[in-house]
């Protein structure tokens, strides 16, 4: 499994990001740019999710790399974001809401 930490996921461009928090999670702040398929309907909107490469971020990383590893299984050109959206926060990111 491919992943990145916050630090480089600050300095990628052009690469979508997708959270798979759940939507009162995301609701309350999340990466600026990224969209919204929780994981428990990440089966269900798998025709959502891009053709290209992207990354995958939760709170955490734990949920993320639970999904990436499941999409690399159907595959998709997934990259786990360790440290997630907590990470992000911590460290002084910008978050939209």
């Amino acid at each position: 499994m491919k992943s990145i930490d916050i630090a480089q996921l600050a300095a990628r461009e052009g690469v979508p990001l997708i959270d798979v928090r759940e939507r009162d999670e995301y609701a309350s702040g999340h990466v600026p740019g990224a969209v919204n398929v929780p994981l428990s309907e990440l089966v269900d909107r798998l025709d959502e999710l891009p053709t290209e490469a992207f990354d995958v971020i939760c709170q955490a990383g734990g949920r993320s790399a639970r999904a990436v590893k499941a999409l690399e299984s159907q595959g998709y050109d997934a990259t786990n974001v360790e440290g997630g959206t907590g990470e992000w926060i911590a460290q002084g990111r910008p978050v939209e809401k």
